[in-house]
This record gives structure tokens, sequence and C-alpha cells, in this order.
């Protein structure tokens, strides 16, 4: 899709996303890996100042400061590097995109001696959500586009250190006010919702999947996968995570419209594939060629340029 447009198409679904957002509680959950048979690693409740940073975000006009990375599934399995290494099947299914070795005990020194479907090449990443089925079957994204982008203070703003990983989402939320950080949409219309859409015909079901934009500058993990990175409540970081990073944002699209659809998740300590859309979640581990990585938060996100796969100025 032209840059522009998927521009003014997102931002006009996140202002109507922004609109009709429920409130989160305001109770603070940061477990790892206790509660609710130890897939708490999943699970985050968000507080009421998070929730508002959330859809504020997801509303906030971008600024021209924008590179990108386009993917595709690379592969399906129930493994979770991030919240079960080591732990082959251990996980609710998921679906993998760029890294092709990703797997259960994948590391920084695994993935970056892998090979990756991303364009370019030099994005060893592996991101990860749990997979999209339909009456049961499921269904691989017809493309997943990464976008890095200039939403923080972003002259400011310092490529993810080697080896970064962390989570969004809440794959045990049980109302859609639970999970902020995920809203669904239709190709080419502007409705969205933290639930799933009904796309006719003629459409595509798509997500887009918000991640935080603000680093401790310490750690590259915490024990819930997500304490070392933050949401901005404003113009700027909070103090306790001072480091301004792109933000992530997954566009990802089905070649499906209608309804029947659930997700990978898991329920009662049990995993599933029946799970409703407002537990859509993902996962991020940074294996990008930093030299290569560094050159694009330089030359588009700090110089305010909209940038394609090469990280060439497509648009000022």
């Amino acid at each position: 899709m032209n840059p522009l447009l998927r521009r003014v198409l997102a931002g006009a679904a996140a202002v109507l996303f922004l609109a009709t957002a429920g409130c989160a509680t305001d109770r603070d959950t940061r477990s790892g890996h206790t509660g609710r048979a130890a897939h708490a690693g999943h699970s985050y409740t968000y507080t009421k100042a998070q929730q508002a940073a959330i859809v504020a975000q997801a509303a906030a006009p971008l600024r021209g400061s924008e590179f990108r990375a386009d993917c595709f599934s690379s592969h399906r399995r129930g493994d979770d590097p991030i919240v079960f290494p080591g732990q082959a099947g251990r996980s609710h299914i998921h679906e993998f995109y760029g890294n092709r070795t990703a797997n259960a005990s994948s590391t920084l020194q695994s993935l970056s001696a892998g090979t990756t479907n991303c364009t370019p090449q030099t994005d060893l990443s592996s991101y990860w959500t749990p997979t999209l089925y339909q009456n049961g079957v499921p269904v691989a994204p017809e493309r997943v586009t990464v976008y890095y982008q200039g939403i923080t203070d972003h002259t400011r703003a310092v490529a993810h250190p080697r080896g970064l990983r962390y989570v969004v989402g809440n794959a045990l939320a049980t109302s859609p006010d639970q999970n902020p950080a995920a809203r669904w949409s239709c190709v080419g219309r502007t409705e969205s919702s933290r639930d799933f859409m009904n796309c006719p015909p003629g459409t595509k079901l798509e997500n887009y999947l918000d991640f935080p934009t603000c680093w401790d500058g310490k750690n590259l993990d915490s024990a819930n996968h997500r304490d070392h990175m933050a949401y901005a409540t404003g113009p700027t970081c909070p103090a306790g995570h001072p480091v301004v990073v792109p933000r992530l944002e997954l566009l990802i699209t089905w070649p499906v419209t209608g309804g029947g659809l659930t997700l990978a998740g898991t329920r009662n300590g049990t995993n599933v594939t029946d799970a409703p859309g407002y537990t859509f979640h993902g996962d991020f581990f940074n294996a990008w060629d930093q030299a290569e990585l560094e050159r694009r938060v330089r030359d588009c996100i700090v110089a305010g340029y909209i940038c394609g796969t090469d990280g060439t100025p497509i648009q000022q």
C-alpha cells in the first residue's frame, strides 16, 4: 500500500479505536512464570495510565520518521524462546516471521547464524504472534510489515540493542478492554476493534500491534519480559526508561474474510486454538545487523524521513 495512504487509514482507525476504547483496570500485575499454569509470561494487566498511553500512541500522527521490513510467515510451532526458553512444545502455537531458525532454544547467536525471509536480509530478528484459525483451520498471514517509527521524541531515538527481547499484549485477557496494544481492522476500512472484525468480500483481515518506545537502557530482558520497556505517557520517555527507541508496529494481513475466527491461546493452563481476538499478542527478539539498524535509525527516524525496506528515504 502507498505509505501515505496507509498512514491516513491507520490514523483514522486509531482515532476510532481511541474513541471507543474501554478503560482497563487499575490493578498492575507484573508476574513472570507464576500464576495461571505458568503462562503468565503472556499475561499482563495494564494500568489506566498505561492504557491511556497505548491508545494515545496509536492515534498519534507520525512525523515522517519511519523505515520498515517486509516479512512473511516462516513456520508455525508451539515454541516461545522468550517466555519458555529451551522448552520445545510448551507454548500455544505461534506463527513465526522473519528468522527461519527461530525455535524454543533460539539465542542471539543462533539467530545471527540463521537466515530470514524478511526484506532487508540484514534483519535477522524473529517476530511471532499466535496463529490465526478460521473454522478450525490455521491460516498463514499473507504478509507482515514491521514498521519502525519515530513516535516518541524521534530526534533522540537510538537503535534497539542486539539481543533485546520483549512481549506486548495480553494472551490471557478475558475482555477487550484488557488488551489495548492490538487492534483489528479490514484492509481499506477505517473501522477498528480490539476483537475480530467480520471483513466483507473484497477486503482482508488485518491487525496492528504496537510495541513500546522507551527502554531502561540496561536490561535486554526482564522477569516478565516487559518491565525493561515502557510506553511514553507524554512527548518524552519516563525517568525510569529514559532511552528512546523506534516503535515497532506489526501490520499483519491475512487472506480471509467473514467469521469463524479464533486464535491459538491458553485457557486454564491448557493450550487451545479457540481463543478470542482480544487475546492477540506478540514477541520481538532483535537480531538486526547492528550497524545497518543504527544507520536506518539515524537516516530515517532521527532525520525525519519515511524510508523503504532499503533504508533510503522515499518521502519527507
